[in-house]
């Protein structure tokens, strides 16, 4: 989830064209450092344009995106990574299954260091020898964004059925996987969440919290610490500490599990399959611990329709008051 009322003046500024925008700014939000992705138009010449306009290929704009980072925590090299391994640079009539310029490539350069970054990037990709055909990406001076229309910001929270079913029909992922490798996906830091050895996990967790997130365990329902639990603050791995659901998504679905309507940072969720007890269905684990969380299931309230059904075991409660001092200072922005 991004942050909300945040002050972008502090932050870092990048513009990408990427094909529809509303795939690459989920692509990018999830990255660390990453603060704000907002879906807009850009490079055309006409001013303030509507969906309908753009779409028309008539005004010059390309559907894009704006991605506001912290420098300390991330750069513009590795968000340039990211971008390069979520497009085909090679197409010059549009992407995947959107066809038209306005959803050609580009990127649009804020600053001579931009630029010259850009380039040799390009240029790195080029002689790699990964694509069989000219890179046609083109880097332009920046000129305008336009922020889209806001039915159109976070298409991929707002409609994750419709999103997840594009994903798999328009060829974008599949060609990722196959120039890329398993999903594109370019590896950052753990942000000091790992782990701690078997021996140790002994010790720290209670038999249940064991048997939950290492031996893939459910606790019983109405009978755990957290189902009707509704102060305000988040919920993180018990093994790494690692940030996972907001009070804020949470709701009583009658099962007598705690359950969220969606993750506080998707970047810590893992979903695998699961086809245990004579059933299909869709494990979640965290990303860092590797701990076995619970089960996401489409009967949910609009407007995710999900059910993220999780153990109490699992996870380690930290009001919101308390957030500054246990290092989740960030997260209060969740609460104002």
């Amino acid at each position: 989830m991004k942050p909300k009322n945040i002050n972008l003046d502090k932050y870092e500024r990048v513009t990408f064209a990427g094909g529809c925008f509303g795939w690459s700014e989920a692509d990018f939000e999830k990255h660390r450092g990453v603060v704000e992705v907002i879906s807009g138009y850009s490079g055309g010449v006409e001013g303030n344009p509507s969906y309908e306009d753009v779409s028309s290929g008539e005004t010059g704009h390309r559907e894009s995106i704006q991605v506001y980072y912290d420098p300390k925590k991330t750069s513009y090299e590795k968000l340039l990574d990211i971008y390069w391994r979520h497009i085909n640079p090679t197409d010059d009539s549009g992407q995947f299954a959107d066809r038209g310029k306005q959803y050609t490539t580009a990127i649009f350069y804020h600053n001579t260091e931009q630029k010259k970054l850009a380039e040799k990037s390009k240029r790195e990709l080029e002689k790699s020898g990964r694509f069989d055909k000219p890179i046609v990406t083109s880097i332009e001076k920046f000129k305008n964004f336009y922020p889209a229309e806001e039915y159109h910001q976070d298409y991929h929270e707002k409609n994750p059925l419709k999103y997840g079913f594009y994903r798999k029909t328009s060829g974008r992922d599949q060609f990722v996987c196959n120039i890329w490798g398993e999903d594109g996906e370019v590896k950052f830091e753990n942000d000091g969440y790992s782990k701690p050895s078997d021996a140790e996990l002994k010790k720290i967790l209670t038999p249940i919290q064991y048997k939950v997130t290492q031996k893939d365990r459910t606790e019983l329902a109405f009978s755990n610490e957290y189902w009707n639990n509704k102060e305000k603050g988040i919920y993180v791995d018990v093994v790494s500490g690692e940030p996972l659901f907001s009070s804020k998504d949470k709701y009583d679905s009658k099962t007598g599990w705690p359950s969220f309507t969606r993750p506080l940072v998707t970047k810590n969720i893992v979903e695998k399959e699961d086809n245990g007890l004579f059933m299909k269905r869709t494990e979640v684990r965290s990303k860092n611990a590797d701990s076995h969380l619970g089960h996401v299931f489409n009967d949910g309230p609009k407007p995710s329709g999900l059910r993220y059904c999780m153990n109490s075991a699992a996870l380690r409660f930290i009001p919101k008051e308390d957030l500054e001092k246990e290092g989740y200072g960030e997260y209060l922005k969740e609460f104002k």
